[in-house]
């Protein structure tokens, strides 16, 4: 699991989540992956659930969805769309071992977890629809692993509730991103201050899960401190399935982690003073210059000294203290200008 030596690095974790965009197709599942990875990802995610373990097959008013991407579909329907076949996922996480790229996935019951602790999973995910399914959520952390949640909706509160579920069973193996819970998200609701602030309460690292489309939610994100960067991925958005429409293909997810790369290069490390890159450049710094003939014994002043670019004579800050003093030589206008020129003044 790369997980932590890539945060340690001072990195970002890049998840790309398969979710949907399988549309039922397990070749097409071999190929998210490779196509993640192609694309600069640290992780392929799916979800483990089935359309029985997440709700029931009722058809009455509460389980009908009346607005937003999904509008006019019975949640019965749209997760029985929607799921990875579990028969699958043991050979999509071998697929992703022998390629190098780590596998994760969301668990929504403990018949999940126990699947995927079967599997071999090294950590897990909390989405943010499961935040105040603590039950759950302590299931999950028995297992000792890390577990990166999604705090979407929550409150300050429920995510404090889910934060804590989780160090009672003794894991403070936390990760927590901030989400949008809208398919897709737009950018007046990402409220990017917000995962800065869950970093300073928690004390633990953040990231993003985004839904926006395009990556500037993203990029930002990392700007401003996100260790871990969640976003959907699909082979193409003409390949309809539930999550296609907020999901980025395969040119758009690698154009993203090499601005997500890019950023970490500008953020750098804390360094003050002269880099290897600027050595050039410092001589273009100002620097006390001889303006004007000066004869020998003739007296330093603002005539005939100034301060002036390039910055190969005496630091602007002796200037005052140069001021009255004697040249001990005739000395040449254009000359730098140094301590060795002058007297103590008058005698």
């Amino acid at each position: 699991m790369q997980l932590f030596n890539i945060i340690n690095q001072n990195k970002t974790y890049i998840i790309a989540e398969m979710s949907a965009n399988h549309a039922g197709s397990f070749e097409r599942a071999k190929e998210i992956i490779h196509a993640a990875k192609e694309a600069g990802a640290d992780c392929i995610k799916i979800q483990t659930y089935t359309a029985d373990t997440l709700t029931i097959d009722c058809d009455n008013k509460y389980f009908h969805i009346d607005d937003g991407t999904w509008k006019g579909d019975t949640l019965y329907n749209l997760y029985k769309k929607a799921f990875t076949p579990w028969e699958w996922q043991a050979d999509l996480k071998n697929e992703a071992d022998k390629i190098g790229i780590d596998f994760l996935s969301t668990p929504f019951d403990n018949s999940a977890v126990d699947f995927l602790e079967n599997m071999g999973i090294e950590f897990y995910k909390i989405a943010s629809f499961e935040l105040v399914d603590i039950p759950l959520i302590e299931y999950v952390a028995s297992k000792g692993k890390p577990i990166i949640m999604s705090t979407g909706m929550g409150t300050l509160g429920e995510i404090e509730e889910a934060v804590n579920a989780i160090k009672r069973q003794g894991n403070n193996q936390i990760y927590l991103l901030k989400c949008s819970s809208a398919y897709p998200a737009i950018s007046e609701n990402m409220n990017l201050n917000t995962m800065v602030n869950m970093k300073q309460i928690f004390g633990v690292p953040v990231g993003l899960s985004d839904h926006s489309m395009g990556s500037i939610g993203a990029v930002t994100a990392v700007a401003m401190g996100a260790s871990i960067i969640e976003k959907h991925f699909c082979i193409s958005r003409e390949i309809e399935n539930p999550d296609s429409s907020f999901s980025m293909e395969k040119d758009e997810f690698k154009k993203m982690v090499d601005d997500i790369r890019n950023v970490e290069k500008a953020k750098g490390y804390i360094r003050y003073g002269v880099t290897d890159e600027e050595r050039d450049s410092i001589i273009f710094r100002k620097s006390i210059f001889v303006v004007k003939d000066i004869k020998k014994g003739e007296e330093i002043t603002k005539d005939n000294v100034r301060v002036i670019r390039p910055g190969y004579g005496l630091p602007p800050k002796y200037y005052n203290n140069i001021l009255g003093k004697k040249a001990l030589e005739d000395i040449e206008r254009g000359t730098p200008f140094s301590f060795d020129l002058v007297g103590e003044g008058d005698d």
